[in-house]
C-alpha cells in the first residue's frame, strides 16, 4: 500500500501538470500576468512560466496598436548577434526570440536612420540582449484578460507583444492621459538618474546643465544619452539634486563622497559617479567582443562596475578595444582627450573629425558619437574636383565611399572587362558553382559598384542616390573592378571596414542598404544570371521584375550550413559574397566536391525534380524526388539571395523558355559530379580545399625532398625584421610539400575581419597584408587567422606627441625609474623583397627548396606528379 504522503505528492504533481496543460490550451488573452510579465497566474494562485518562443511563432501574426496606429508583427523573430547575423542551433535552424513592444514600435515608427524612436531607452540597444534595468522605456499596455481590461506600465524592451494589445508611449495622441502617465513615470526615473549621475559641474571633458536649465547640445554630441533624454523630457529643474536636497534638508544628509575617477588607463577615463549601472559596457565587453573583463561588484548603493577582480582599468586584462566606451550612454566611460589627439596626429589628421557633420549624413545617423571620436581615421571627407580619380581598377580596397554630393563616372581600364585576378583556375574553375563554366565576355559585372554591367564602350554614372560604392571590395578585400572618376565637383566620405560593421548593428541602416541594393544592384545581378542568358532582353527584365521584391537577402557566418544533402529542396540561392563549400556523402564520410564563387547560383537541381524525372523528358538523369543532392556550407562570410521554391516554379510557368536550358545545366552538373568523384579519388582535392590552399595567392612551399632543415629561411626572415621572425618552418603537408606557417596572402583573408581600429588591411596592387603601427594589440587578427600565420610580439610603445606631432617612446615610472611601456602588436609576413626581387626567405634557401606560389600553381604540380618545375 502506498505511503499517504507520497500519494498526496503524486496527486499534487498530477494536478500541476494538468493545470499547465489546461493553461497552454487556453487563449493567451485569458491569462493574467504579474507585474513583470514573466509568469501566468492560475485561479488557485499557482504560477507557471510563460512559454518560450518556438519556431511556429515565426509564422504567427500578432496585431496590436501603438499610439493609435495598427501594427502587425510576427510573434517571434530570429535571434541575431551584434552584427545582425541570424543565430542558429546545432541543427542549423534559426533560434526564435519573442517579439517585444520595443521591436513593434521600431517597425511602426522608425522608417529610416535618424528617425526619433517614440520609446526612450538607456540600457537597451538592439544589438545587445535586453535586460530591462533602467525602466526608462516604460509604456502603458492595455490588454483584455479574463478579469476584464488590464492597464499597466511595463518595460517595452522585455515585454512580449500579444494579440489585441493597445500600447501608449509618451507621444500617444490616441490617449493623452495615458501619454501623460507614461511621461510622468519616465521623467521621475530620469530625474532620479540625473540627480545622482549627471553632476551640475564637470571638468572640461563634460559640460554641465546650462544657465537656461536645459541640457547643453554638446552633451548629446558627446554621446551622453542621459543628458539628451533629460533635454527631451524638458527637465529644467531637478527636485532631487544634491544642491536642492542640501538646501531643503540641511544637516540631515551627509556630504556626497568624492568622485571615483580611475585614470590608470592611457586611453579611457572611468568616472563611476556618472555610471547608471545599465550594463551596456559589460554586455559590449562580454557579449559583443567576448573579452570578459567587465563585471559588477558591490551591493546596494555601493554597486559599481569593475575590471577583472575589481582592479583599476589600466592594471586589468583590458585589450583597449574601446567597445565599453562606445556602449556607455553617460560620461562614466570616456576617451581621454590626449589619446584622441595623439591618434589624430598619428593618422595624419590636422584637426579632429567633426562628429556633428558625420552624424548628419543619413547612413551614419545611428552611429554612437563616441565611435566616431574613437575612429577619427575611419572617416575621411574627400572633396574631389571634376576629373579627379576616386579609385582605380585593380587596386586592392580596404575602404568604401559614401556619396554626399556630386556625380561620378565608372569606366573599365582592363581589356574587355576581363578581371585581372580571376577567382578560379583550372580544376577550381571546373569545380565552380552551378552556373557552369565562366566564359570571357565583353561585359563586366561590377560587384563593388552595385552589380552594374559595364562593357568597353559604355560608361555608367553614380549619384548620391546610390548612397555607397565599393562596399563589396571593402568587405571581401577583392581588387576594385572599375575606375571611378568625378564628373563634377563632388564630396564623399571614405570609410573603413569597421564602420561598415558598426552600421550593420542597426536594423534600420541594414534595411536602408538592402533597399539600395534591391533598387540598384539586385536587378542587374538577376538579369545577368547564366540561366537567363538564352532569354531576350525583355524576358530577362520580366524575370528580374518578378523576382525583385520576392527574394530574401541572407547573411551566413563562416562554417554555417546552408542546407544538407537529403533535405527537402525549398529554394534556389545566388551567391553575392564569399565562398561556399559543396560536399557529398561518399560512403561513410563527406567528400568535398568543390566550391561556389561569388556570382554563381546553386540549389536548383532539387527544384527541377519533377521536370527532370518527367516522361516528357526521356533520358534524363534521375534525381531523388525533391531532395538536395549535396550539402553546402559557408567557407567565410557569405551573403546570399534566396528565391523560394514557389516563386521559382511560378517563374518557370511565366517563362517556359527557361526550362530547357536549366534541364541541360542540371544534366551537366550530374555528369560532372561523377567525374569529380573520380578526380577527387586520384588527387585528394578535399585536403586541398579543407586546408584552405585554394585561397592562397602566395604560399611559402617547401619541397621536403630538397629541404635539409637548415633554417636559413627563418634566419633570413628574423634578420630582415629586427630579430622577430615572420615565419615558422612547420605547417600542413600537401603531397610531398610543406606549406610553412607564413602569411598566404589569401584572396579572402579572415584576419581582416573585426579589427576595432582597422589597423590591418591590404592596399594598392600588392598582395601582402599590412599591419599599421597603430595596432592596439588586441590579438583578434591572430585569433581569426585559421593557419596560425599572425603572431603577437611585444614592442616599445610609440605615441605621437599631441603638441609637436613627433613620435616618441612612452615610459612609466616604477620605483623611481622610467621603464619603457611594452605593447603587444601583431606581426605577419610582408613579402619583403631581396636583391633579386624574391622574398628574403626564398632567396636565402641554399637548396632551392623554398618557393612562393599560388594554390593553383601548387595543385598543378601535384596533379602532374611533381614533374612541373618549382619556379
Amino acid at each position: 500500500m502506498e505511503n499517504k504522503d507520497f500519494s498526496d505528492q503524486r496527486l499534487l504533481a498530477t494536478q500541476t501538470i494538468n493545470f499547465a496543460a489546461a493553461v497552454a490550451d487556453r487563449d493567451e488573452t485569458s491569462k493574467a500576468y504579474d507585474d513583470e510579465g514573466l509568469f501566468a497566474r492560475s485561479v488557485d494562485g499557482r504560477l507557471i512560466r510563460v512559454r518560450r518562443a518556438t519556431a511556429d511563432d515565426f509564422d504567427t501574426d500578432v496585431c496590436l496598436t501603438i499610439d493609435g496606429r495598427q501594427v502587425v508583427v510576427k510573434k517571434a523573430v530570429p535571434l541575431r548577434d551584434s552584427q545582425g547575423s541570424i543565430q542558429r542551433d546545432s541543427e542549423g535552424n534559426a533560434i526564435p526570440r519573442a517579439t517585444t513592444i520595443y521591436d513593434a514600435a521600431t517597425q511602426a515608427f522608425v522608417q529610416q536612420a535618424g528617425d526619433a524612436h517614440p520609446i526612450p531607452t538607456l540600457c537597451h540597444r538592439e544589438h545587445l540582449p535586453p535586460v530591462g534595468v533602467c525602466r526608462v522605456c516604460m509604456v502603458e499596455a492595455v490588454e483584455q484578460t479574463r478579469r476584464g481590461v488590464r492597464s499597466k506600465l511595463v518595460p517595452s524592451c522585455v515585454q512580449h507583444v500579444s494579440d489585441g494589445m493597445a500600447v501608449h508611449t509618451i507621444n500617444s495622441k490616441a490617449d493623452p492621459a495615458a501619454a501623460q502617465r507614461v511621461k510622468k513615470a519616465c521623467s521621475l526615473l530620469t530625474e532620479l538618474l540625473v540627480a545622482d549621475h549627471l553632476p551640475a559641474q564637470r571638468s572640461s571633458e563634460m559640460v554641465a546643465i546650462n544657465a537656461t536649465g536645459r541640457m547643453s547640445p554638446r552633451l548629446a554630441e558627446d554621446g551622453n544619452e542621459l543628458a539628451a533624454l533629460a533635454s527631451r523630457l524638458n527637465l529644467s529643474t531637478n527636485r532631487f539634486s544634491k544642491t536642492m536636497l542640501a538646501k531643503n534638508l540641511s544637516g540631515l544628509i551627509e556630504s556626497p563622497p568624492p568622485p571615483q575617477i580611475d585614470k590608470s588607463s592611457r586611453m579611457v577615463v572611468v568616472n563611476l559617479e556618472e555610471c547608471i549601472l545599465c550594463g551596456r559596457c559589460s554586455r559590449g565587453c562580454n557579449y559583443v567582443k567576448e573579452n570578459h573583463v567587465i563585471g559588477r561588484f558591490g551591493k546596494g548603493y555601493q554597486s559599481h562596475i569593475g575590471f577583472d577582480l575589481d582592479d583599476p582599468m589600466g592594471k586589468s586584462s583590458c585589450v583597449s578595444c574601446g567597445e565599453c566606451v562606445i556602449s556607455c550612454p553617460t560620461g562614466a566611460l570616456e576617451f581621454r582627450p590626449s589619446y584622441l589627439a595623439s591618434t589624430a596626429v598619428a593618422e595624419g589628421h590636422d584637426k579632429p573629425t567633426n562628429v556633428r557633420e558625420i552624424l548628419a549624413i543619413p547612413l551614419f545617423a545611428g552611429l554612437p558619437p563616441k565611435f566616431v571620436q574613437f575612429n577619427q581615421g575611419a572617416f575621411v571627407v574627400r572633396q574631389l574636383k571634376a576629373g579627379e580619380v576616386l579609385c582605380r581598377e585593380g587596386e586592392y580596397g580596404s575602404t568604401a565611399f559614401v556619396i554626399v554630393s556630386g556625380r561620378f563616372t565608372v569606366t573599365l581600364q582592363s581589356k574587355r572587362g576581363k578581371p585581372k585576378k580571376p577567382l578560379g583556375f583550372g580544376l577550381l574553375r571546373w569545380l565552380g558553382g552551378g552556373g557552369g563554366a565562366t566564359k570571357h565576355s565583353t561585359v563586366a559585372r561590377l560587384s563593388d559598384m552595385h552589380g552594374a554591367e559595364l562593357s568597353d564602350d559604355t560608361v555608367i554614372e553614380i549619384t548620391p542616390e546610390d548612397v555607397i560604392i565599393g562596399e563589396m571590395t571593402c568587405l571581401n578585400r577583392y581588387p576594385r573592378s572599375a575606375t571611378v572618376v568625378a564628373k563634377e565637383n563632388s564630396v564623399v566620405v571614405e570609410i573603413r571596414r569597421n564602420v561598415l560593421y558598426m552600421i550593420q548593428r542597426n536594423a534600420i541602416s541594414r534595411e536602408f542598404l538592402d533597399q539600395v541594393y534591391r533598387k540598384r544592384t539586385l536587378r542587374g545581378q538577376l538579369t545577368s544570371l547564366p540561366i537567363f542568358q538564352g532569354l531576350s532582353e525583355d524576358q530577362r527584365q520580366e524575370a528580374a521584375d518578378f523576382l525583385n521584391n520576392r527574394v530574401e537577402l541572407l547573411t551566413v557566418e563562416p562554417g554555417q550550413t546552408i542546407y544538407r544533402q537529403g533535405e527537402i529542396a525549398d529554394a534556389i540561392y545566388i551567391n553575392r559574397l564569399g565562398f561556399i563549400k559543396v560536399t557529398q556523402k561518399y560512403g561513410v564520410s563527406d567528400r568535398v566536391m568543390g566550391y561556389v564563387s561569388p556570382g554563381s547560383y546553386f540549389g536548383e537541381i532539387g527544384l527541377l525534380t519533377k521536370l527532370v524525372n518527367s516522361d516528357q523528358v526521356p533520358g534524363r538523369n534521375k534525381i531523388p524526388d525533391g531532395r538536395r543532392t549535396a550539402s553546402c556550407a559557408a567557407l567565410d562570410h557569405v551573403e546570399l539571395i534566396r528565391i523560394k521554391a514557389a516563386d521559382f516554379h511560378e517563374l518557370l510557368r511565366k517563362l517556359p523558355a527557361l526550362v530547357e536550358p536549366m534541364l541541360k545545366v542540371a544534366d551537366e552538373i550530374l555528369a560532372r559530379d561523377y567525374a569529380i568523384r573520380k578526380q577527387l579519388d586520384a588527387i585528394g582535392t578535399d585536403d586541398f580545399i579543407d586546408q584552405g590552399l585554394f585561397l592562397g595567392q602566395s604560399l611559402l612551399v617547401l619541397d621536403l625532398e630538397k629541404c635539409t632543415r637548415c633554417d636559413e629561411c627563418t634566419k633570413a626572415c628574423a634578420d630582415t625584421h629586427g630579430g622577430v621572425t615572420r615565419l615558422v618552418r612547420d605547417g600542413l603537408r600537401f603531397d610531398k610539400f610543406l606549406v610553412a606557417s607564413s602569411c598566404r596572402s589569401c584572396m579572402d583573408p579572415y584576419c581582416l575581419v573585426g579589427c576595432p581600429v582597422d589597423a590591418i588591411h591590404r592596399d594598392g596592387n600588392s598582395l601582402e597584408i599590412k599591419i599599421e603601427d597603430y595596432c592596439i594589440g588586441c590579438g583578434l587578427c591572430a585569433q581569426n587567422c585559421p593557419y596560425g600565420n599572425i603572431n603577437m610580439h611585444g614592442f616599445p610603445k610609440i605615441e605621437a606627441d599631441p603638441k609637436t606631432g613627433k613620435r616618441k617612446a612612452v615610459f612609466e615610472e616604477r620605483n623611481g625609474r622610467k621603464i619603457p611601456v611594452i605593447q603587444q602588436k601583431a606581426t605577419t609576413c610582408d613579402l619583403c623583397r631581396s636583391i633579386d626581387g624574391k622574398p628574403r626567405c626564398v632567396y636565402a634557401c641554399p637548396h632551392d627548396a623554398a618557393h612562393r606560389m599560388s594554390g593553383q600553381e601548387l595543385l598543378k604540380i601535384v596533379e602532374r606528379g611533381g614533374l612541373a618545375s618549382l619556379e
